[in-house]
């Protein structure tokens, strides 16, 4: 079966899974800028909004490596031409995953305030954090049922269908942000930080509703539960137990970061949310093309086609600087008035317009860590993924963070930290593809 690597196949899959990656950060930043503009408290809730939002994406990136794990596995079984022998993997691994989001949910709902004092909240911020949460917890299980049928379709060489449900999932989540969060007149009494809350768990509600259904009429792939086990049960669960291991690592990265943004003081968490968030945007969008590389790595592997490999990895390389390039120039161009959709303390625009340049500046660089990222996860290299970030986290992200905030740069610190950790998490990954290919790839 021979595997078209063509700029156009390249868009067709990229453009629409960037599209659906934009989701989950349009939603926060939704989340953002509604509760960012209300009448009172806003910096505080705001605040609130950005330490949830960090242990809510903590226990998504976690939990949701089924994606990677199914979409791996497909793929790989589509390129041998052996797609019939995983047919029941998809239904087998959300039966999974939905367990244990259900015990999440039981553990973490009693210690909420616990949790959130770790990431320095305290009075007003903690409160909010905690009605928040209480919320928008109960979105997870539907979330992490989404996230694996995207991984199906993408191993199934499909991101139509996700853009499609996260278009869906993105309006009624927008559009309920406003209703809930500021009120109507006579009908509904504004809900505030809680009302952003039940907006992302309808929203996450109706796309887990959406996936079901396009997953049974689109697809020969079933969501009844068989067993016994499939075989590639075990391959999958140790996929998704390094990709574990390696999304903690990440996470604690971010923890860190949000962490001694809070400590900081109100107007800089308020500015670190804005920032984190458009960096999630930009990574999302860039992620397009890392969903490209995902999903035709993995076919090409299975199909053994290391030329392939190494012309898709030349191709992507290419337009994911060219993709960065044009988020920073973007981000440029409305440096002020990006920060004004977020929020009118003026104090938190100073924070945030200060260290906004280190995030676009980061854009071409976070193109070739996450597209080779998207690579190795399709061709099922997860040690090597978990190995990398364990070490970037522990010798690179977490010492920069601590020696210059020792001389208070404050956010300069956390930013700067952050962007030697993606130029420590990229490099190596392109340094070992090319040793483990380009060998290959001239034999064929």
């Amino acid at each position: 079966m021979s595997t078209d690597i063509s700029l156009k196949q390249i868009n067709k899959l990229a453009i629409p899974a960037l599209i659906a990656g934009v989701a989950e950060p349009i939603l926060s930043l939704t989340d953002t800028a509604v509760i960012g503009n209300i009448d009172y408290h806003a910096a505080e809730s705001l605040a609130a909004v950005g330490i949830v939002g960090t242990f809510i994406s903590m226990l998504i990136w976690v939990f949701g490596q089924t994606r990677s794990g199914i979409s791996s596995i497909v793929s790989q079984h589509l390129g041998a031409n052996k797609l019939n022998h995983v047919k029941n993997l998809p239904a087998q691994a959300i039966f999974i995953i939905t367990l244990i989001s259900v015990l999440i949910i039981i553990i973490t709902l009693p210690f909420a305030s616990q949790i959130f004092k770790l990431y320095n909240a305290s009075n007003l911020i903690l409160d909010y954090s905690v009605d928040y949460y209480k919320i928008r917890v109960f979105g997870f299980p539907f979330t992490l049922f989404t996230i694996a049928i995207f991984g199906t379709f993408r191993g199934l060489q499909n991101t139509f269908y996700p853009m499609i449900i996260a278009i869906i999932g993105t309006i009624v989540n927008i559009v309920l942000d406003v209703i809930l969060v500021y009120g109507i007149d006579d009908i509904i009494d504004p809900m505030h930080i809680k009302g952003a809350a039940y907006a992302s768990v309808v929203a996450q509600i109706v796309m887990a509703l959406c996936s079901a259904y396009f997953l049974l009429k689109k697809t020969d792939i079933s969501l009844r539960i068989t067993f016994p086990f499939n075989k590639e049960i075990k391959n999958f669960i140790l996929m998704v137990l390094n990709l574990f291991v390696r999304t903690l690592a990440l996470n604690i990265t971010l923890y860190f970061a949000t962490r001694f943004a809070t400590s900081y003081g109100t107007d800089y968490i308020a500015a670190y949310t804005i920032a984190i968030n458009l960096w999630f945007l930009g990574a999302f969008i860039i992620d397009g093309y890392a969903s490209a590389g995902n999903i035709l790595s993995g076919k090409l592997l299975g199909a053994r086609d290391y030329k392939g490999l190494i012309e898709l990895s030349n191709k992507l390389i290419k337009y994911g600087i060219i993709c960065g390039i044009i988020l920073a120039f973007l981000g440029a161009l409305f440096y002020y008035p990006i920060g004004k959709i977020f929020t009118r303390e003026l104090n938190v625009l100073d924070q945030f317009q200060n260290i906004f340049w280190m995030v676009l500046a980061m854009q071409p660089l976070c193109a070739l860590a996450f597209i080779f990222d998207g690579m190795f996860k399709g061709m099922g290299k997860m040690k090597f993924l978990r190995n990398l970030l364990l070490l970037s986290t522990g010798l690179v992200f977490l010492p920069i963070l601590f020696l210059l905030d020792h001389y208070n740069l404050k956010l300069y610190a956390i930013f700067a930290a952050l962007t030697l950790w993606i130029v420590a998490r990229g490099f190596p990954l392109i340094i070992k593809f090319r040793q483990l290919f380009l060998s290959l790839s001239q034999k064929t």
